[in-house]
């Protein structure tokens, strides 16, 4: 359990919220309630047993998905009453069903109202299925019900208010669910309810007052749902119930005084109402001998802690966390043997002074404590030597947020069952101790923001299991302990604001788990930045100013693909911007200012699509500043203090670039003329080149459609594909193949496409992606599929994504209308043509024709099938899927394979392989295709 307790960082209120859930799968007691004594009167109805069949039958036929089975029994092979999950009772002739559980098989569906006709059935349970829709009204009529659990499904509705006609309900538990509406002032009829389950659901509303008429009620439970309103006057006479919960809801006012007069409750829970308020009674430990779990966090409760809590001999849990309590801690723990739970968190409890913590030497006698909470208070003092006494079993302790002075104990070292060491934001002296090292399952551990010295033990190096480690704003000096890289679970390192020297050991700078923070910043760390800065593939932040680092930045950095926040301001690193930074997709700030780079501002910084803020300044750059991008917004980067920049957007007012031009100074008339008149023989040269050329390329290609876009290619990003296939929802999925899948998607102006996403995970897919992009960057013809363009980003995961986009074929392929699906009745009404027949294979000969003789560089498609010929809305085929393509060279009247397009070997689908295709094949230039 104490794993999960990670979660819970500075405001513990959700310590509470997390027992709130556990607190409804505890109390297996409460669960189950005992069948009450059957009716000794015989009702022989004629036909009653056929009734109870034809309602089983129908509960059977609303369920639609049965993983288990259970219902294939369900059948005339068997009488109904051997039918799993039914139990009839003997003393009725014909048998009558009397009982149905069915709980945690699984089922899906809905609950027929035909089960109300199960007229002698004394029990349901439902429970831990995923039924949804509504609760059936039908379900009043059942008179003999005593029990109803319908809990942990998917229902919704309202709460049937003629449940109340269940006269005999003794549990009712609908919890887990999604229903709605007020809670039934009618459930306040039920007088044999002991067990009444409704939390964690959707209900609204006040809390009825006629509940408070349950007088057998044992367990009430309405958490975690949107109530509203105070808590009634009436719940002060429920005096049998042991369990109340009435926690994360909106309730507000303070507890009814008859309240804390219920003897025999056990545990009492409000927590995280965050509007309960008042204080609590002197005497509730008095009047409340039985509490073993106090919960009231997260609310507005105030005053002092009362010191009756002492008697609560049977306390197991106590959290008071989040509320306005003030004074000091007056509980004698000595007593309290079994508490594995204090929560004092964030209140105004002590005072600064040096008693303030006294009370801890009385939690040394309880040996089951397993969290321990008192953060975010005013306790001062020092810390008690008897912290190292103590419960073995601490698995939580937090004291950050105080007045604590003097040093950490050196019996720290003896709770080795800590997770979680938080004692930030305090005045602490002195060292760490080495017994640090000895808290092996410390998780996390938080000291910053104290007056700690020294230097940082090596033996943390022991505390593999580390994910956080704050050491930041203390007074430490040293070196940085090589020892560190040892915990290779660390997902956060601060150490900055402190007097570190000395370079950064490769062993941290390459902890690849860091994933959240990596700040090193504001010491006195020399030397060059490590290369081993490239292992930090999934960091979000690097900050690594105002130290003392120098040299070139590796080129390894740009393999941080993940990271959004870079600041290496205030060191003396120099030479120019590396250009493996381009790689660097996700970066939004990026602070580079006073270092001593030089050279030219590289154009890939205004490429970055995620950067929203780059400081450049006070360094050694020269020459122009780029326009586009981030760079068309002065308000978004700064490069002040580098003399030697020019250029940019107006709004800089920086001095124009100089072009440079010839010197005219001692150059002679005649050389002048040579100049000019072979200037103006290149130029004529060149024009009649180009006039020869397009002629020659309009003359060789006059039969060829275009492919490529009227305004050029669009520029498209992968958040666009996102949108424009809903998400790659499968409900859009049109094809899938051996290297990536085809989806259905609609552009930003409504034009339909196809997306084929590749699945880079699958061996050869890239060079598939290659292949096909230089087939289709080479050819263009009426009967080739046309592409629109094509994606190469990182999509939101950070990994890498390629897709091409085509032309949407809205007839789908050939292989469709060829063999039809035989579970699709629409496809099997599918026919082409005779004519249409012989349209298509003229269209796909002619395509082949096209590659085969009339492309600058022959192309053979290697992967000619029916599945990939598409046909538009007027059935004219468009050849497609160019992954397995492979351009031909001719030598000697020969066209052979030509090996540096693609490896050689056999080529096309899984299990199929294009005609003519063979392995190490030469193909003579009179090679005939055939159908």
């Amino acid at each position: 359990m104490m794993g999960l307790l990670l979660c819970f960082r500075k405001h513990n209120i959700l310590f509470s919220f997390f027992f709130l859930i556990l607190l409804h799968s505890a109390s297996p007691a409460l669960a189950t309630v005992e069948a009450a004594t059957a009716s000794r009167t015989t009702i022989s109805i004629i036909g009653g047993d056929q009734t109870d069949k034809m309602a089983l039958l129908a509960f059977k036929a609303r369920i639609t998905h049965d993983p288990l089975g259970v219902l294939s029994f369900w059948n005339d092979s068997l009488h109904f009453c051997q039918w799993p999950g039914v139990t009839c009772s003997g003393r009725h002739s014909p048998k009558r069903a009397t009982l149905l559980d069915l709980s945690s098989q699984g089922l899906e569906g809905s609950i027929s109202p035909d089960i109300g006709n199960l007229s002698f059935v004394g029990e349901i349970r439902l429970l831990n299925n995923s039924l949804h829709g509504e609760i059936p009204q039908e379900i009043g009529r059942l008179f003999r019900l005593r029990a109803l659990d319908l809990s942990n499904n998917s229902l919704e509705g309202q709460i049937p208010s003629n449940l109340s006609r269940c006269s005999n309900l003794m549990l009712l538990a609908l919890n887990h669910n999604h229903l709605g509406g007020n809670i039934p002032v009618q459930l306040g009829s039920l007088v044999k309810l002991e067990v009444l389950r409704l939390n964690h659901n959707n209900l609204t509303g006040d809390i009825p007052p006629s509940l408070g008429n349950l007088s057998t009620l044992v367990s009430l439970s309405v958490s975690i749902n949107n109530l509203e309103g105070s808590i009634p006057e009436s719940f002060g006479r429920l005096t049998r119930l042991t369990f109340l919960a009435l926690g994360a809801n909106r309730l507000s006012g303070t507890i009814p005084p008859s309240m804390y007069n219920l003897s025999l409750i056990t545990t009492f829970s409000v927590v995280a109402n965050n509007y309960l308020e008042g204080s609590l009674p002197f005497g509730l430990g008095l009047t409340l001998p039985n509490l073993q779990v106090l919960n009231i966090g997260g609310n507005q409760f105030s005053g002092p802690i009362p010191v009756s809590l002492s008697n609560l001999s049977k306390l197991e849990f106590l959290d008071i966390n989040g509320n306005n309590f003030t004074g000091k801690v007056p509980i004698d723990f000595m007593g309290l043997g079994n508490l594995s739970w204090l929560a004092l968190n964030n209140n105004h409890l002590g005072s600064g002074d040096a008693d303030d913590l006294s009370f801890m030497d009385s939690l040394v006698n309880c040996t089951s404590l397993q969290l321990l909470g008192l953060d975010g208070n005013h306790f001062g003092g020092v810390l008690p030597s008897s912290i190292s006494n103590l419960s073995i079993n601490l698995g939580l302790l937090t004291l950050g947020d105080n007045q604590i002075s003097g040093r950490i104990p050196e019996g720290i070292g003896n709770l080795v069952n800590l997770n979680v060491l938080g004692i930030e934001l305090n005045q602490l002296t002195g060292n760490i101790p080495n017994s640090i090292g000895m808290l092996q399952n410390l998780v996390k551990l938080s000291l910053h923001r104290n007056s700690l010295s020294g230097q940082i033990p090596s033996s943390l190096g022991n505390l593999t299991l580390l994910t956080v480690l704050g050491l930041s704003i203390n007074n430490f000096s040293g070196s940085i302990p090589p020892s560190i890289g040892n915990c290779q679970n660390l997902i956060f390192l601060d150490l900055s604001e402190n007097n570190l020297t000395g370079a950064i050991p490769k062993q941290v700078i390459g902890i690849s788990s860091l994933s959240i923070f990596l700040i090193l910043s504001h010491n006195h760390l020399t030397g060059p930045l490590p290369m081993e800065v490239g292992n930090l593939k999934n960091l979000v932040s690097l900050d690594l100013s105002e130290n003392k680092l120098f040299g070139e930045i590796p080129d390894t950095l740009g393999n941080c693909v993940r990271l959004q926040y870079l600041s290496l301001q205030g060191n003396f690193f120099q030479g120019p911007i590396p250009p493996s930074l381009r790689f660097l997709t996700g970066i939004e700030e990026m602070d580079l200012s006073r270092n001593n780079f030089s050279g030219k501002i590289s154009k890939y910084l205004e490429n970055l699509p995620s950067l929203l803020w780059l400081n450049l300044s006070f360094n050694d750059l020269q020459d122009e500043i780029p326009v586009k991008g981030l760079f068309q917004n002065a308000s978004s980067f700064s490069i002040i203090g580098n003399s030697r920049l020019c250029g940019g957007i107006p709004e800089l007012h920086l001095q124009a670039c100089p072009v440079h031009e010839l010197k005219e100074q001692g150059m002679s008339l005649a050389s002048k003329l040579k100049i000019a008149i072979g200037s103006g023989v290149v130029l004529v040269c060149s024009i009649l080149l180009i006039v020869l050329v397009l002629y020659w390329t309009k003359k060789s290609k006059k039969t060829l459609s275009s492919t490529s876009l009227k305004d050029g290619p669009l520029k498209i990003s992968y958040k666009e594909l996102l949108e424009a296939t809903s998400g790659f929802s499968s409900s859009n999925l049109i094809g899938a193949g051996g290297f990536g899948s085809v989806y259905k998607g609609i552009l930003g102006d409504r034009t339909l496409v196809a997306v084929k996403v590749l699945n880079l995970q699958q061996g050869g897919a890239f060079k598939s992606f290659l292949a096909e992009c230089e087939s289709l960057r080479n050819i263009r013809h009426r009967n080739l599929l046309k592409i629109v363009t094509s994606c190469s980003s990182i999509d939101f995961k950070g990994n890498e994504f390629k897709a091409l986009v085509y032309e949407f074929m809205i007839n789908g392929s050939l292989d469709m209308w060829l063999h039809p699906n035989e579970d699709d009745a629409e496809e099997q009404l599918r026919n082409l043509s005779l004519f249409q027949r012989l349209n298509i294979a003229i269209d796909v000969a002619s395509a082949l024709d096209y590659l085969h003789n009339h492309c600058q560089v022959p192309v053979v498609h290697c992967d000619l099938k029916p599945s990939n010929v598409l046909l538009d809305g007027d059935f004219t085929a468009h050849v497609g899927d160019f992954g397995l393509s492979k351009f031909l060279s001719e030598n000697n009247g020969k066209i052979s394979l030509n090996q540096t397009a693609s490896s050689i070997g056999l080529r096309g689908s899984v299990g199929y392989t294009a005609p003519g295709i063979t392995i190490l094949c030469s193909y003579s230039c009179s090679f005939k295709f055939r159908f």
